[in-house]
Parts: structure tokens; C-alpha cells; sequence
């Protein structure tokens, strides 16, 4: 979750986030949902921690099926 996404997005590019962006170099955002309300937003995150991979991947995919950069749109 974050209030900025153009600064998260370079924050993980540049590897400065520790965790599994960082570990596995991801460098492609592929998926992002926007929320108005932090605690809606939180929620939703620790939701989508929840789910299997499956599930992940078949949202992603409902929404951007090509596996395209999403920030490009963002930064």
C-alpha cells in the first residue's frame, strides 16, 4: 500500500524496499488497484497476502492479460 506509486515504483526498481521485490528482482508492475480510503486499501492488501497464487495470477490476468509494464502509464 502506498500513497505514492511513482515513488514506490522507483523505490523497488532502484532494489531500496527490502523483501520479495527485492529478493526476486521484480521489476514490472503488473497489476494495481486504487483505493480512496487508506483502511479500505490495507484491507485489501492483506487480503490479496491471503490468496493463492493462482488466484493472483487469474487477476492479473482478468486485467492486463499481456503481462504488460503498468507503470509506463504511471511514470
Amino acid at each position: 500500500m502506498t500513497n505514492d506509486l511513482e515513488r514506490r515504483i522507483t523505490e523497488h526498481r532502484a532494489g531500496e524496499i527490502p523483501g520479495f521485490a527485492a529478493d526476486y528482482r521484480c521489476g514490472k508492475l503488473v497489476y494495481y488497484e486504487h483505493c480512496t480510503n487508506v483502511l479500505d486499501a490495507i484491507a485489501r492488501e492483506k487480503q490479496l497476502k491471503r490468496w493463492k497464487r493462482d488466484w493472483k495470477i487469474e487477476l492479473t490476468e482478468r486485467e492486463n492479460l499481456e503481462w504488460r509494464d503498468l507503470s509506463d502509464l504511471i511514470v
